[in-house]
């Protein structure tokens, strides 16, 4: 599934939902799905790490589908597959 795919699965499933939440509702609602994925990362938590990488996209596609962002095509303009920074493929940037 390519991420425009994924975008409009959740634009499907529940784009009126994250309307009527609004930006700043879903964004908080992405927070709480990241710091569910840093208990399942620390082996704490009742979820698998599968399902929060899940839920931690799909509230990020959902954050950008209410924002009238094009996921996709801000990565591929961000991530011209090569380094923003360094221009290489794969990144050649000293380590931070």
């Amino acid at each position: 599934m390519r991420i425009a795919e994924a975008q409009q699965l959740m634009r499907q499933l529940y784009g009126p939902r994250d309307a009527a939440r609004g930006q700043e509702q879903t964004f908080l609602w992405l927070i709480e799905e990241v710091g569910e994925l840093s208990q399942a990362l620390r082996g704490k938590g009742e979820h698998t790490k599968e399902e929060e990488f899940a839920d931690v996209l799909a509230w990020l596609l959902s954050l950008a589908n209410v924002a009238g962002v094009d996921l996709e095509r801000a990565l591929l303009a961000k991530y011209p597959m090569r380094c923003p920074r360094c221009g290489a493929n794969p990144c050649a940037c000293p380590p931070a």
